[in-house]
């Protein structure tokens, strides 16, 4: 089966979206601004990787600080893919004093990039091609990915194993997220999604009935228009959560769009983002013990 029913999901709130909301991306300088330095980052080391999979060889961009061992952390990037906003995303992370792991999601396909550099979600063609990629994905090579990355993360000489890892995801990044903490329950300490499609449907293998395999604790960030959309979603989650003993902030990020958090999309929300950021690295700080 598709992961995504948080396809559909997408391309249902995709379609909402008018042409100048899912327009050009902003690289480069724009980019660069958009995400502030720490006053204390730590020098990083970042390079492209390839990392084996049962399925074939996946490239990824793996970041971390120059000195030291830290606690690994793994991103599934959204529909666009490994792309500079997500190397950025994950250098600013390393900063923070994590060793990152940002992958293309669509290796069995084609190498990164995989979205054109200003992708227009409303054009047939382009949308058509990036579905594709999406519906190339399922609950089954979500867990193959993520145990071949986890691996990569704990074979790292920068990587503190005797520390929890942490996990995020994007848009469709997010049901990957569910399925990296349930299928390593005692490796991964926290997760992440944010605008996060699909988390729950009422398919058999909807990623929110995975909660009880979990020991994760988690942050979800909801986009309002998506809540609009799907409003009873926040409470089924936190109900699950909560029947799991889990801890989880769940939060409706008020004045945001699906996509609001990668600063190259045109949706980009900073303030909110920024909100979001610093509640991750809340969540990192507590739960990667």
């Amino acid at each position: 089966m598709c992961e995504h029913d948080d396809l559909d999901e997408f391309a249902l709130r995709s379609n909402e979206l008018t042409r100048r909301q899912f327009g050009a991306m902003t690289l480069g300088a724009g980019l660069a601004a958009a995400l502030p330095r720490l006053a204390n980052a730590a020098e990083t080391t970042g390079a492209d990787v390839e990392i084996k999979t049962p399925d074939g060889t996946a490239d990824a961009y793996f970041v971390h600080p120059a000195k030291g061992k830290h606690p690994g952390v793994l991103i599934w990037p959204d529909i666009f893919g490994l792309r500079p906003a997500f190397k950025q995303m994950a250098t600013r992370l390393a900063e923070s004093g994590y060793s990152v792991l940002v992958i293309n999601p669509f290796y069995r396909t084609q190498k990164a990039p995989t979205a054109p550099e200003h992708p227009d979600f409303n054009d047939p063609a382009t949308r058509q091609a990036l579905m594709t990629l999406a519906g190339s994905l399922s609950a089954t090579t979500a867990v193959t990915d993520a145990k071949a990355f986890v691996a990569y993360l704990d074979a790292q000489p920068s990587v503190d194993k005797k520390r929890k890892i942490g996990t995020t995801g994007y848009c469709m990044g997010g049901p990957f997220v569910f399925r990296t903490a349930a299928t390593f329950p005692d490796r991964i300490g926290a997760g992440a999604t944010f605008h996060g499609g699909g988390l729950v449907t009422d398919k058999p293998d909807s990623p929110y009935l995975l909660i009880p395999q979990m020991k994760a604790h988690f942050l979800i960030a909801i986009a309002e228009n998506d809540d609009q959309k799907q409003p009873d979603a926040k409470t089924v989650l936190h109900d699950a959560f909560a029947k799991a003993k889990l801890p989880a902030e769940i939060e409706v990020y008020a004045g945001t769009m699906h996509g609001w958090c990668p600063p190259d999309a045109a949706v980009y929300n900073h303030d909110q983002a920024e909100k979001a950021w610093s509640r991750m690295l809340a969540l990192f700080s507590s739960s990667l013990a």
